[in-house]
């Protein structure tokens, strides 16, 4: 009989579910369980690096290590040390094959399906051979638990634990971290097409004309800091549509009035047709910025 039901890793800092084993069984209590590592998940950063969540008849253990927690469904009936070697060995194969630039930059559940068949292989090691499979071995697991006693948590303090990582993961919403918008649309591609060229046009100007500036007794410096002025908020307008800013609104119209300004301003270096084109598409991009919508994930990340 399996004693070690299910494997799921998953990122510290926001709970996103890196790769986990395949579940074909239908056990009501580990059905349960799954549910709990998902509570689990999301407030380990407030949890010890290792605990176990006792149940019933299936247990929950975790091992935190550099930003990747790795966590099983066990029997109960299994050792906790032997557990722990498990998670051990599973942390000790993820490290080994897992770029850790990669586990930062995720930003999908499950971007790690590749290393399943690791987790699948590691279960049937310890499931059919009832030993560690790598570099692990029971007896460092056992003597570290006994200079280390494990920490249990109840479902209640988890909940409550849960509930405060919740409360602190809107704040962070709020800032803008963390947040995707909607696709970008045909017209937003259009309108970063354009932006780019009016920051190409408005920084080759600025540069060309320092030489005259130095030459000139420094008498068209204000010409020059308005090209580059223009050129950074440009650069500021593509950020503010392609990526999701607190204060959006009031970010987007202040780089529109400073594009407004900037463009009077060279009035006589430009001609009409050309500050209306720098006008329009500094408006387009404002627009289309205001109109991106947050994208509307669902909680639900598969465990």
């Amino acid at each position: 009989m399996s004693l070690i039901l299910f494997a799921l890793v998953v990122r510290v800092r926001d709970g996103l579910p890196l790769s986990a084993s395949t579940d074909f069984q239908h056990n009501p209590e580990l059905q349960e369980r799954k549910q709990q590592l998902r509570t689990i998940s999301k407030a380990l950063s407030l949890f010890p690096d290792r605990g176990v969540v006792k149940g019933h008849d299936l247990n929950i253990y975790f091992l935190s290590s550099e930003g990747v927690s790795y966590m099983s469904v066990c029997d109960a009936r299994l050792p906790a040390a032997m557990a722990f070697c498990f998670l051990e060995d599973l942390r000790w194969e993820f490290t080994a094959h897992m770029d850790s630039a990669k586990v930062a930059l995720a930003a999908r559940p499950y971007p790690f399906l590749e290393f399943d068949n690791s987790i699948a292989w590691l279960q049937q090691q310890y499931n059919q051979r009832g030993g560690p499979a790598l570099e692990v071995t029971l007896t460092e697991v056992q003597e570290d638990l006994k200079t280390r006693p494990l920490q249990i948590l109840t479902l209640e303090e988890v909940e409550f634990t849960n509930g405060s990582a919740n409360g602190h993961a809107e704040q962070l919403s709020e800032s803008g971290q963390n947040q995707r918008l909607e696709p970008v649309t045909g017209p937003g591609i259009l309108s970063l097409v354009l932006n780019i060229m009016c920051s190409s046009l408005n920084l080759i100007r600025g540069v060309h004309l320092i030489e005259y500036t130095f030459q000139d007794d420094y008498e068209g410096i204000w010409n020059v800091l308005a090209f580059l002025l223009a050129f950074l908020c440009c650069v500021g307008q593509c950020h503010l549509y392609l990526f999701h800013s607190s204060l959006k609104r009031v970010k987007s119209l202040t780089l529109l009035t400073v594009v407004v300004v900037c463009n009077c301003f060279l009035f006589g270096l430009r001609n009409v047709w050309q500050l209306l084109f720098h006008l329009a598409v500094a408006v387009l991009v404002t627009l289309l910025t205001l109109n991106r919508k947050l994208h509307d994930r669902t909680n639900d990340c598969g465990v």
